[in-house]
């Protein structure tokens, strides 16, 4: 079966003979993200297409690439790109390098992905510093937890309460450059590939969300049944929703006249080519922060530098 526990095992331990040293946090770069692995000293990188059993990378932006070396003193394995349910593959292939990484050593992950800003204060080139997720594609059955379960991942109920290790999150929000105006949120996973609509959009922001985007949640579910811990960051790169349709729908409630009519529909969102610049914008921000945090990250809690 696709991203079982045997599968893990035999990447991880081909991955095993080529890394001298284990690496104890693990980086998912999102889209126009991957340059975080520049970062690395004594870098040792593996193509996803060489590695037994991973899948390979389809989506611009995402080099489908392993880099494991040292950021700062942290033993590191940053992931150049990711897998996603829009290219065909099962929630357990999207989660296969979070469980191989595991079975590497890593105990900690940051996941961090592009995504789109569902609120006004949240604009491109800040960072949404996860509490939470709202995960829709997990709620209507499609989860790398689905199937048998294997004892030797985690258990047949994982809790997700409390998913993003809080203590983490701190730390990322004092650490977080100012140009990042970094906040605390909550992310909505989503199946994608197509872009959400403002009706959706206005409905992910009615039920807690505060950015929206097509990666993580998987990640995440797969991580906290392997024990890890979990850091996650969204860099917001487009508005998913304009002030305008907002302001158009109030006036439709006070009856003021039907959405749209006598004046223009407000802008088409960005498309993946302009997400893409945004990230790549923004990265140089993110790159400080992880420097700094990794260190720091690579402790098991309890320990001391």
């Amino acid at each position: 079966m696709a991203g079982s526990y045997e599968e893990c095992a035999e990447a991880a331990a081909w991955l095993r003979e080529r890394v001298p040293t284990p690496p104890r946090v693990a980086l998912v770069c999102g889209s126009g993200l991957g340059a975080l692995a520049q970062d690395l000293e004594d870098a040792r990188s593996f193509d996803y297409a060489d590695i037994p059993h991973f899948p390979r990378s389809t989506v611009q932006g995402h080099v489908g690439r392993l880099v494991v070396g040292r950021l700062g003193s942290a033993p590191c394995a940053v992931l150049q790109g990711r897998f996603h349910l829009y290219e065909g593959y099962s929630p357990a292939q999207v989660a296969l390098p979070v469980r191989v990484l595991a079975l590497l050593g890593a105990h900690t992950v940051v996941l961090t992905n592009a995504a789109g800003s569902l609120r006004p204060f949240l604009r491109p080139g800040h960072l949404l510093v996860l509490t939470d997720h709202i995960n829709l594609p997990g709620l209507a059955g499609r989860s790398p937890l689905a199937g048998p379960n294997d004892e030797r991942f985690g258990p047949r109920f994982p809790l997700m309460v409390g998913a993003y290790d809080a203590g983490l999150r701190r730390l990322a929000l004092a650490l977080a450059p100012p140009q990042l105006r970094a906040r605390p949120g909550v992310y909505c996973g989503v199946g994608g590939p197509s872009y959400e609509t403002w009706a959706e959009c206005r409905f992910l922001q009615r039920i807690g969300g505060d950015a929206v985007g097509m990666s993580t949640v998987m990640e995440a579910v797969a991580a906290r049944h392997c024990g890890l811990r979990v850091l996650g960051l969204s860099l917001i790169t487009n508005v998913a929703v304009e002030e305008e349709e907002e302001e158009e729908e109030e006036e439709q409630k006070r009856g003021e006249g039907r959405v749209g009519e006598g004046q223009p529909p407000p802008a088409p969102p960005p498309g993946h080519e302009e997400v893409l610049a945004a990230a790549q914008a923004g990265a140089r921000h993110l790159r400080t922060l992880l420097v700094a945090l990794a260190p720091r990250l690579a402790q098991r809690e309890g320990e001391h530098a």
